[in-house]
């Protein structure tokens, strides 16, 4: 029987590891998180208590099992189109602005999860296209990038099953942009994957390999972040953001006291961050 309790200490530990290498601050209150997410990996890797299992994950020789800890920790699901504005605010602001640019237009999904808001924003841009004849003529490319393997795998292979699907993703969508596989699951179609390039990072990193954006999507992500990991990261967008580019974050994060480096806009369906230089 395995025992999947931990000392206050041997939590603590763990959650300074978790922070220290992808950012995020469990808080004090977050065991019931690390048994439930942790749990299964107790037979996987041969450990007969989570007491073991961190233990081991303290081991810099790990590795194999310290990324499948990380990935499990940061695996989180979403929503086809979530939250509604970010993609009207796209629609109805951020494309038109863009839409005569003389090169591709270049948009970052930082926290893609199992792709939804990546494909969202395809989706987004194409609709756009369709209504708007001419517009954005040099296309457009979506980097989506996430800190677990397992979503990018799932992401590149662009499968969803039912369950996924009916959340947020209309069926007049689901017929245009998707195409029936196996054991009820549906495909992505390639004119949507042609657009995306998904990528593992890990936003402690270096951004400088990335290159430079026009859009930035980082939303429900940094709420889990300690201040100093936000500026930290605020930075960081602000160098990889192209003038009068955009950051796009979730309804419950703000950048008050973070960073200067972008001004809020209030629009009718939202709110937006526009660089300032």
């Amino acid at each position: 029987m395995t025992n999947n309790t931990l000392t206050e200490k041997e939590y603590l530990d763990f959650c300074a590891f978790l922070e220290q290498h992808c950012g995020i601050v469990l808080g004090k209150n977050k065991q019931y998180l690390v048994k439930s997410r942790l749990g299964p990996l107790l037979s996987q890797f041969s450990c007969q208590s989570l007491s073991e299992l961190i233990k081991q994950v303290m081991d810099i020789r790990k590795r194999e099992l310290r990324a499948v800890v990380i990935d499990a920790m940061t695996t989180n699901e979403t929503l086809w189109f979530r939250d509604r504005y970010p993609f009207e605010l796209l629609t109805n602001r951020l494309l038109p602005e863009f839409s005569k640019l003389s090169r591709p237009l270049r948009i970052w999904s930082s926290a893609s999860s199992s792709g939804q808001e990546p494909y969202s924003i395809v989706m987004t841009c194409l609709e756009y296209q369709a209504r708007n004849p001419g517009s954005l003529s040099r296309g457009f490319e979506v980097l989506a990038t996430d800190i677990s393997a397992s979503m990018l795998a799932h992401c590149n292979k662009g499968e969803y099953d039912a369950l996924a699907l009916g959340r947020g993703l209309s069926k007049e969508r689901l017929q245009k942009y998707f195409t029936p596989s196996s054991q009820g699951c549906y495909q992505v179609k390639p004119e949507l994957q042609r657009h995306v390039k998904f990528r593992q990072f890990n936003l402690l990193d270096s951004f400088s390999i990335l290159g430079k954006f026009d859009i930035i999507f980082c939303r429900n992500v940094l709420i889990y972040f300690s201040p100093e990991i936000k500026r930290q990261i605020f930075g960081n967008f602000a160098k990889a953001i192209n003038s009068k580019g955009y950051l796009m974050l979730g309804a419950s994060e703000s950048i008050n006291g973070l960073t200067d480096s972008f001004e809020m806009n209030r629009c009718s369906s939202g709110i937006v961050y526009k660089s300032i230089k």
